[in-house]
């Protein structure tokens, strides 16, 4: 029998995981482990850290992300295949709390085109993957994929035979987001009433976003008795993505009148990590994405703006600093000093050591110089520039461009490498073009030019421009990015450090 209590929702977060299968959204072992940490410090409840038998970088990632949570359960993720659920074990077996995530289709599409097997043997390889799963770790998660697509008399048996295999939690998958909220949450009651042993497991449920529904489906099934919901940090994913995280929690937050529900995770840390994962994917959080979206606390109407002064409450059902969200304030000059940068740091959730600050302080005080005013997030954006990079091959020194209407673009690099300049000129379609040819000449490498991208961080004409890139080096695609006042500078950076994470990795 799982204890916990009845209306606490554990929070199952995929991110790192099935949000990393969302097209163009593979992160590295550093940036999956960085942002694991962020997730234990959110206060999620189980943290699936990827697909160990996929390949030697996810067996790493999840191993490594085993070895340094220390609160969240660290979970693998396994087909029903002995190879698989071994990988899986091996990788989470440093973990405090691991636990071994299987999976098998039920529904009968699946079963007619995919294995091309009858329900009986299909129950049969469910019972004994979590039966070889649970003499491999004390805690198992079954999902019976596309779920909400299975014939529910198949389903609750198949349920009812893996709890007695063992299974300690059972999900209920809306693999290809098929569902809509009365028939989902329906769902989910119908299995409470019809699997006899349900009680001895919790019921988690994973819905994904196709028609839009993730979230409304996720919210049905816990008002109908679902205790676990399986989601990522911007509800990103493969295909429209994944129930997003914020999103449910907020509203069982906000509404928990309703749902009667509670959640263990610390809200006033969403924004940051929502900000940690777009970078780390290079997906740019919509501005009108809920809970975390940059529009999501701005009221253009006159209306709006008239009752949020008098009364936020009219039209303000979250505070901004529920969730973390920064205020776009003005912190600090250029006559601002080391002490008082590191306070508005610590404000901020920044605790650098005495380097970080060192490199930290510099890069404000040159950037002070060229802009007036300096917000919380020109703060955040600068630290995570300069002091999160790790060993870098090449650095740029200096750019020097020529361009213009009926003018050819020129321009001329200088990069610097252990304790040498290089130095090379090029001409392209337009200056970030000839910019990146001139760096490849230096390099001696040729990365293509995948998707390229650049967002203000604050606001104003000398606000910092954030660039970001997705570049191909042969067989690896990268994400990178780099920010300044001058976005040729930023787009020259951003480019490096792709050919950096390229090089050190």
């Amino acid at each position: 029998m799982n204890t916990h209590d009845k209306d606490r929702v554990l929070i199952f977060d995929t991110t790192l995981r099935d949000g990393e299968q969302a097209p163009g959204a593979s992160m590295n072992e550093k940036e999956k482990l960085e942002i694991a940490h962020a997730l234990d410090s959110l206060g999620v409840d189980v943290i699936e850290a990827g697909f160990p038998v996929s390949s030697p970088g996810d067996f790493n990632s999840v191993k490594s992300v085993a070895k340094h949570v220390k609160n969240s359960i660290v979970c693998g993720l396994a087909r029903s295949v002995k190879k698989d659920i071994d990988a899986a074990a091996d990788a989470i077996k440093p973990a405090k709390r691991g636990r071994i995530h299987v999976f098998l289709a039920t529904s009968k599409i699946h079963l007619q085109y995919k294995f091309k097997k009858s329900e009986d043997e299909i129950l049969q390889m469910a019972v004994e993957a979590v039966k070889y799963a649970r003499d491999r770790a004390a805690d198992v998660e079954f999902s019976p994929e596309d779920a909400s697509r299975s014939e529910k008399s198949f389903l609750y048996r198949v349920l009812e035979a893996v709890i007695d295999a063992g299974a300690t939690t059972v999900n209920i998958p809306d693999t290809v987001g098929y569902s809509v909220p009365v028939q989902y949450g329906q769902l989910i009651a119908d299995i409470r009433n019809n699997v006899p042993n349900i009680e001895r497991a919790v019921i988690s449920v994973h819905c994904h976003d196709d028609l839009g529904l993730a979230v409304a489906n996720s919210l049905a099934a816990i008002k109908n008795g679902a205790r676990q919901a399986e989601c990522t940090i911007n509800g990103i994913g493969e295909r429209a993505g994944n129930a997003s995280m914020e999103e449910i929690v907020m509203a069982l937050k906000t509404r928990q009148d309703f749902y009667g529900c509670t959640t263990g995770v610390n809200v006033k840390e969403i924004c940051r990590v929502s900000r940690m994962v777009s970078k780390a994917t290079g997906f740019i959080v919509p501005p009108n994405k809920a809970i975390v979206g940059a529009n999501a606390f701005r009221h253009e109407s006159g209306i709006h703006q008239d009752g949020v002064l008098k009364e936020r409450s009219t039209y303000e059902i979250i505070r901004p600093e529920d969730v973390g969200f920064m205020e776009t304030g003005l912190v600090l000059g250029k006559h601002s000093g080391r002490h008082a940068l590191k306070e508005r740091l610590k404000g901020l959730g920044v605790d650098l050591n005495e380097t970080q600050l060192d490199k930290a302080f510099e890069r404000f005080k040159n950037l002070a110089d060229k802009k007036k005013e300096i917000f919380d997030e020109d703060l955040v954006t600068i630290v995570e520039d300069e002091v999160k990079g790790g060993r870098d091959i090449w650095g740029l020194v200096s750019l020097k461009t020529v361009s213009g209407t009926n003018v050819k673009p020129q321009v001329d690099v200088v990069l610097k490498s252990k304790g040498k300049t290089f130095k090379s000129a090029s001409s392209g379609d337009g200056p970030v073009d000839a910019c990146y040819k001139a760096i490849d000449a230096v390099t001696k490498t040729k990365g293509e030019l995948l998707d390229y991208s650049i967002q203000s961080v604050s606001r104003g004409k000398d606000a910092l421009g954030e660039v970001t890139v997705k570049v191909k080096f042969k067989d690896r695609n990268v994400i990178a990015r780099a920010a300044s006042t001058d976005i040729l500078e930023a787009s020259a950076k951003a480019y490096v450090n792709a050919l950096n994470k390229v090089l050190v990795s």
